[in-house]
């Protein structure tokens, strides 16, 4: 069994800001696998399913960002899981929009609801990183990431969240690697990547 933890803070003020992706991807893997409807449990809201042949419950923990660990310690003591059977989705900054990284354990970067979770289970759980890119300025950070996306960010953050969700298998099998490159080829596919110097790539 797996706990896939969305990161964001409640209510409608928040929904659709750049520090809510966690609860977007979450709510594509809900609705895309057909899971059980949303209740509050565990401080937060969850939904049970299966993903292939691997039950899943997904947490949007309703404790704002800086308390989010208390929302996962809870459900990870009700079901006797292990860090590793845990998986967060976070916002990135240090990533340029629509990229995907997936790592096990290391530093939190700054971000509070990591901080939160590692106080209360340790350090060594998955962290799916949704790069939503940076302000360019540390002084910027703060209002960047509480701002809602903007207009021309949508489309980019609805295909991110469904190649998540139509991938979300791969992480439930452990698989972090192949989900990775299943979701950045989707994205590119999709146009949301080009060439840049080098090889390398950056958004289109």
């Amino acid at each position: 069994m797996r706990l896939f933890v969305g990161l964001g803070n409640p209510g409608a003020k928040y929904a659709s800001n750049r520090h809510n992706i966690g609860f977007l991807a979450v709510d594509e893997i809900q609705r895309r696998h057909g899971f059980a409807p949303w209740r509050r449990h565990f401080q937060g809201e969850t939904s049970e399913g299966v993903v292939d042949r691997e039950k899943v419950v997904l947490l949007k923990p309703a404790t704002f960002m800086n308390e989010s660990g208390r929302a996962v310690q809870e459900a990870a003591n009700f079901f006797k899981l292990a860090p590793a059977d845990i998986t967060v989705f976070q916002d990135e900054l240090e990533l340029p929009p629509a990229k995907v990284r997936v790592k096990v354990g290391g530093g939190i970067a700054g971000h509070n609801g990591l901080r939160s979770i590692s106080a209360h289970i340790g350090n060594e759980y998955r962290r799916v990183r949704l790069g939503i890119g940076h302000p360019g300025v540390k002084e910027l950070v703060h209002s960047h990431v509480l701002s809602d996306f903007a207009k021309s960010d949508r489309a980019w953050v609805e295909a991110l969240c469904q190649a998540v969700a139509d991938n979300a298998g791969l992480l439930a099998a452990g698989h972090d690697a192949s989900f990775a490159n299943k979701v950045h080829l989707t994205m590119q596919a999709k146009g949301f990547f080009d060439k840049g110097e080098n090889g390398g790539e950056k958004p289109a």
